[in-house]
């Protein structure tokens, strides 16, 4: 029918019969599929002006072209019709589950020796599949328990009745170890063999009271006649199969062959919960979500999240509870929306697995932010920054009784120290302990050389002193034109007190706070680099001096001693021999004889 020349005449003549709709664009493709109770009354309401309509459907009916009707049975074979064409077309205005995953299902060949084992390609025509299985690790629990119980083997030969009689293969390791029976060389019957692939089978449906049952027949059997051993064997599966079903969550052993699904909507988003029950357990729980493309109730998504779900999972349980109270479909389906007791319990479990997936997705979209992150946006709003302080430079002094004054300065990077960045000063404008004249020098000399150079200022800079050297280092960076530039405090160290520029009064943080540990450690290790350098320093100067006294011993041999000895004590412990080595024999006896007066 063509929407170019469609008209409210043309609305009319659709059947008032269920079916499915398909609309399609100027070019021929389908965009939006729909089912309907009432053909005529569902389309019509497309196209009638009506404030109700949102602006997606608005969208929706701006594009159509060009419309095709299905008339069917019934509403649910329109549902089951609608769910299928969406599949197979995907259209834009449709919602689909988001959910591309292939999980693995179980298959039972249909060889005259069946194997068992785990696959993610379906093919209907190698044999019987069970699950599929949302978790791989009960898949396999599953599976181990089958091979502990029953002797299926793994190989892939044919073994067709002319092949094992004309004893082409041979048995393998698997026979040795106990796993296998040896059906290649004819060593176990084939009925014995089928009748534990279909006792595999009530496990795999779930069914383990049945296969409860005929081991206790069995033990019960070996024992009266008195064959203890394999009555022992029948003990151990028994108990193999208890710890199994320990291990499943037990709900109702009355609560049977049941699915609950929830559903849980946003502005554009749902997000839908399959849990699956059999004889008691929980043996299937698997969350989707569900983008809402147009004006969908939240009705509408859940039974379409229940049709696709139901089919993916081949659960053909006809009771379902919810948490929604939805119209069924069919006379054999059971909805329910329960308010009371264990079935309650059950939807309100199902519940809780919407929210946990939820609170993971949320999480997953959002990146975790580091303890360095953490800590810099905390001294942000400690010290009232314009900006999160990701580089920071402390400087301090270093002049113990006056000599050799030096100064350090460290530098931190997303609050970790940038070692390669580190400097030493050695004060050369300033004589004798002037710490506030030290402190002008090496913040003037820092700021001048990245001014000149162009490089990047930091996002703070730290000054280890109170006010005094705080103001020191001001007076540079107004001389360098930097001043308000550049955030600066000063930490003093007894009380450790913040000072901002300007402020007579100073702040403290929050002893416990991660920004005052930061500044700390800032402190300490500019503090640490300063002491260090001074002490080379002045550990240099002494072993020189003292050198320097001695006669006979010039700057070469001084380098030399020094190289190969480092300190005085080495060189005076040294003998004559270890010294001539160095800087001959004249002159190592001229050395030792200085040494002993």
């Amino acid at each position: 029918m063509d929407l170019k020349k469609f008209s409210p005449q043309e609305i009319s003549k659709l059947p008032n019969q269920p079916g499915v709709y398909k609309y399609f664009d100027l070019s021929g493709t389908i965009i939006y599929i729909g089912k309907a109770k009432d053909l005529k009354k569902r389309v019509s309401s497309y196209f009638t002006k009506s404030a109700n309509i949102n602006r997606k459907t608005l969208k929706l009916v701006s594009e159509v072209k060009m419309l095709e009707i299905v008339i069917v049975n019934s509403e649910f074979d329109a549902l089951l019709l609608e769910n299928s064409l969406i599949k197979e077309y995907q259209p834009k205005y449709n919602i689909l589950l988001k959910d591309d995953k292939s999980f693995p299902s179980i298959l039972i060949t249909k060889d005259r020796f069946p194997k068992i084992y785990s696959t993610r390609q379906i093919d209907k025509s190698k044999g019987e599949y069970f699950g599929p299985y949302t978790s791989v690790k009960a898949m396999n629990s599953v599976l181990d328990l089958i091979r502990k119980l029953y002797k299926i083997r793994t190989c892939n030969l044919a073994l067709t009745k002319k092949n094992v009689t004309e004893k082409k293969f041979k048995i393998c390791l698997e026979y040795h170890l106990g796993n296998c029976l040896g059906p290649c060389e004819g060593l176990q019957k084939e009925d014995n063999y089928l009748e534990e692939i279909e006792q595999s089978k009530n496990i795999l449906k779930g069914k383990i009271q049945v296969v409860k049952s005929y081991f206790t027949e069995k033990m019960n059997e070996s024992a009266v006649n008195l064959a203890f051993e394999e009555a022992q064997k029948f003990k151990e599966k028994l108990d193999l199969l208890d710890k199994f079903q320990i291990r499943s969550l037990i709900v109702n052993q009355r609560i049977t062959d049941t699915d609950v699904f929830t559903i849980l909507t946003e502005e554009d988003t749902a997000f839908v919960n399959y849990m699956r029950i059999k004889h008691g357990s929980i043996n299937l729980s698997e969350t989707v979500e569900i983008k809402r493309k147009l004006d969908e109730t939240e009705e509408e998504l859940l039974i379409y999240a229940i049709i696709n779900l139901k089919e993916k999972f081949s659960s053909p349980n006809k009771e379902i509870f919810t948490n929604l109270n939805v119209e069924t479909w069919d006379n054999e389906t059971i909805i329910t929306q329960p308010k009371i007791g264990d079935k309650k319990k059950l939807v309100d479990l199902s519940i809780k697995n919407l929210l946990f997936y939820k609170k993971e997705k949320i999480s997953r979209a959002t990146p975790k932010e580091s303890s360095q992150e953490r800590v810099l946006k905390q001294l942000k709003e400690d010290l009232r920054l314009t900006e999160i302080p990701t580089h920071i430079e402390c400087f301090d002094n270093s002049n113990i009784s006056g000599t050799n004054p030096v100064a350090s300065m460290v530098c931190f990077k997303n609050a970790k120290p940038s070692k390669k960045d580190y400097r030493h000063f050695k004060i050369k404008t300033v004589v004798g302990p002037d710490d506030f004249g030290s402190m002008k020098e090496i913040v003037f000399r820092r700021y001048s050389r990245l001014k000149k150079e162009g490089l990047p200022f930091p996002k703070l800079i730290v000054i280890d002193g109170g006010k005094g050297q705080l103001n020191a280092a001001l007076e540079s960076l107004k001389e360098l034109e930097l001043y308000g530039q550049i955030p600066i405090i000063g930490i003093a160290k007894r009380l450790e007190e913040l000072y901002f520029p300007g402020d007579q009064i100073p702040i403290h943080i929050n002893k416990k706070s991660e920004s005052l540990k930061l500044l700390q450690f800032l402190r300490d290790e500019a503090h640490r680099f300063a002491i260090t350098f001074h002490r080379d320093l002045r550990s240099k100067g002494s072993l020189v001096s003292e050198l320097d006294h001695l006669e006979g011993i010039g700057k070469v041999s001084k380098e030399k001693l020094l190289r190969r000895f480092k300190t005085i004590k080495a060189i005076k412990q040294a003998s004559i021999t270890d010294l001539a080595t160095e800087i001959g024999l004249s002159r190592a006896q001229k050395l030792k004889d200085q040494f002993k007066k």
